[in-house]
């Protein structure tokens, strides 16, 4: 049921999405909704977060599966613009267009969006300090320093994404902002 809900706000935004199409998506009546889950911002927050958990234990489960840490980096830099309809590119990510539409006007959103970004950060930081010791990345890129920047032109590849940038134009600049920010040895 909530991942109904998830996939209307997703693709509606926090605004666009109505009480009607919460109640489509779960299949409750109005009480029953408010009594289940709260008012709708309520229900936001609850999407929200379980989507940003579910992808942290998604990084954290390809950093402990993947054969090179940068494979790892690669794979959450260009993931979003490799397939191959544009789907998922123009979707974007329900984080980051949250963060867009709701971040100056609602202090939790914002929180919220920090401390998701701050474990991504985190992940992020770890894989480019197992692909120096893998010999993939230069030794004298600093990870903490790295990682955020990994993650903000991740982000500005999704927000391109959101507006129908061409997929390998999309690609190419992933590829150039993994060569530029984690030189190899």
């Amino acid at each position: 049921m909530l991942s109904a809900v998830q996939a209307a706000f997703w693709n509606n935004g926090y605004a666009g999405t109505s009480l009607e199409d919460l109640l489509a998506a779960t299949g409750l009546g109005k009480g029953s909704l408010y009594g289940a889950f709260g008012d709708k911002r309520r229900l936001f927050l609850r999407v929200l977060r379980e989507y940003d958990e579910a992808n942290d234990r998604m990084l954290r489960g390809w950093l402990a599966d993947a054969d090179r840490g940068i494979d790892v980096v690669r794979d959450f830099v260009l993931g979003p613009v490799r397939d191959p309809s544009g789907a998922q590119a123009r979707r974007g990510c329900l984080l980051a267009n949250t963060a867009m539409e709701l971040a100056t006007s609602a202090p939790e959103v914002a929180a919220e969006a920090r401390r998701s970004y701050d474990a991504t950060t985190a992940v992020l930081a770890d894989a480019i300090r197992r692909a120096q010791r893998e010999g993939d990345v230069a030794a004298r890129v600093d990870p903490g320093q790295a990682a955020p920047a990994v993650l903000a032109g991740q982000l500005g590849l999704v927000i391109l994404g959101r507006t129908g940038q061409d997929l390998a134009a999309l690609e190419a600049m992933g590829e150039t902002l993994l060569a530029c920010l984690l030189p190899a040895s």
